[in-house]
């Protein structure tokens, strides 16, 4: 009988552990369309395969009442599951209980969870939804964050972690969500604050709403936090799910590789027509991706930000690349600071978790102008260098037009150690373009002659032979080959298989310092 007793209060406890939420905050989740923190994780992971933690953690606080209500599980749900078949880590803010903020235990908990992700070499995946810091636990609450956040950075670069945004997250719960590799908001509610909106003039005095400030199109466009928006809260869990198809679930593994049926020597004739021949013309760099990589299938990431460089992931063979691209469309493809940071970020990530990176230069310099400059282009053009200077994954590019100056250089040159650099016959690799070269050159001449166009005609012409084609590069063994287009995904293929071995002895030193 005291065995039954006992069984009768663990299965009271379970269900009130299940049904911890707060009336009122519940009628407000569902009157906004969103869902409970379990309803969230059940979307998230396979069927039955989620093990709960920490269900009857309750939060300590005294003051303001609080002894009255002393819900379990404090306001987050946690633990790990299978999403296809690979175990992960995940914990979802729950908003129905003290509408999602961080209180001492829940900081706690999650810091619990993301040891146990590090320790057990797992993905970590976040669903952020609370209004930020617990006031109701004064500094025990700061202190227990403090260690979340100290976690959050032990797991940085060990295993992969996703922050998805699905109501109001603020504070330092949008500090600690934006530790992420990648952070995904919903379009419908999801929104970030580093302060309370109620504290930005801007918002209280009307002249913008809290979407403008900190919606999912303000951090995908302008503040670049988010890397993709998800329609509602099914789809950008399926975004996660799709990106963490690409990544090894920690830093010592590898990505899998995928069952293929796309020819690896398939001809990709469809690059002559997508870039012209004429290198002033724009063209689409999404397409000559798409062209190249397995079926086609293309996943950007801030598609929106700094839209000058394409990243993302796809499929070479089966295997997961990433992919950087100059894009001709927006501002001739010219790197500018947004750009270079957007860059530089997903080259460390490709090379914390074991991505090759292909490279694909079409680029004319970096941007002028004072904006640029007094922004700190020289520092921030550095980071894209270094980033791929200190990448040991397998690095490949190809030249399909302009590689002009510093620009080129920053955009995994040969001179970077690059594994295999190779150029379409289009491909002009150049301290400058031919004609600003020649303007500089031969001045004087030009300030002189009868007819300055015909003769700085004739003389871009001679330029360009002698500097702007490239074999000049090849003859110099700066680039390992000039192939057709046609050919690039059989060569970019046959030039990954070996390197699927690669291995670079790095120095030892606690890291290096990147001119953040």
């Amino acid at each position: 009988m005291a065995g039954a007793s006992h069984s009768d209060d663990l299965d009271a406890m379970r269900r009130e552990a299940l049904n911890a939420a707060d009336r009122i905050s519940m009628e407000e989740l569902r009157a906004s369309g969103r869902q409970t923190a379990r309803e969230r994780i059940k979307m998230l992971l396979d069927a039955d395969s989620f093990v709960e933690i920490d269900s009857f953690i309750q939060h300590r606080s005294g003051d303001f009442n609080m002894h009255l209500h002393r819900p379990y599980g404090d306001g987050v749900v946690a633990g790990h599951g299978m999403i296809d078949g690979r175990r992960v880590v995940c914990f979802a803010q729950d908003y129905a209980v003290f509408e999602g903020t961080m209180g001492e235990m829940h900081a706690r908990k999650i810091a619990k969870i993301a040891a146990f992700a590090e320790k057990a070499q797992l993905p970590l995946i976040g669903i952020w939804d609370g209004d930020g810091q617990r006031v109701h636990d004064g500094v025990p609450s700061l202190g227990a964050t403090g260690e979340l956040l100290d976690i959050l950075v032990a797991c940085s670069g060990r295993v992969p972690i996703f922050s998805i945004i699905l109501g109001t997250v603020a504070g330092v719960s949008a500090l600690a969500a934006g530790l992420s590799d990648f952070v995904i908001l919903s379009d419908d509610h999801g929104q970030m604050f580093m302060r309370s909106p109620y504290f930005i003039p801007e918002i209280t005095s009307g002249e913008l709403d809290q979407q403008s400030l900190g919606g999912a199109d303000a951090h995908a466009s302008r503040s670049g936090v988010a890397c993709l928006v998800a329609e509602d809260e099914e789809d950008a869990i399926l975004t996660a799910i799709e990106i963490l198809s690409f990544l090894p679930d920690h830093t010592l593994a590898e990505p899998q590789n995928l069952p293929n049926s796309d020819p690896a020597n398939r001809s990709c004739k469809a690059l002559t027509k997508i870039v012209p021949a004429d290198s002033n013309k724009p063209y689409d760099m999404r397409k000559v991706i798409e062209e190249i990589v397995d079926e086609g299938r293309f996943l950007e990431l801030f598609p929106t930000y700094a839209e000058n460089i394409v990243i993302g992931f796809a499929h070479l063979n089966g295997q997961s690349i990433g992919i950087v691209g100059n894009q001709p469309k927006v501002l001739a493809g010219c790197l500018d600071i947004d750009a270079s940071v957007k860059a530089a970020r997903f080259i460390r990530t490709c090379d914390v978790f074991n991505i090759p990176v292909i490279t694909f230069v079409d680029v004319p310099g970096f941007l002028p102008g004072t904006v640029q400059e007094w922004g700190g282009i020289i520092r921030h053009g550095a980071k894209l260098l270094y980033a791929y200077a200190e990448a040991t994954v397998p690095k490949l590019t190809v030249i399909t037009r302009k590689a002009y100056g510093g620009a080129y250089l920053a955009m995994s040159c040969k001179h970077l150690r690059s594994d295999y650099n190779i150029s379409w016959p289009t491909g002009e690799l150049a301290v400058m373009g031919a004609e600003g070269a020649v303007n500089i050159i031969h001045r004087r001449e030009l300030a002189e002659a009868e007819d300055p166009e015909s003769i700085q005609s004739e003389l871009v012409e001679e330029y360009r032979r002698k500097f702007g084609d490239p074999y000049v590069a090849a003859r110099n063994g700066w680039l390992d080959d000039v192939i057709e287009p046609q050919d690039t995904r059989h060569k970019l293929i046959q030039a990954l298989r070996p390197l699927r071995n690669k291995r670079e002895w790095v120095p030892p030193k606690k890291h290096g310092n990147i001119p953040l």
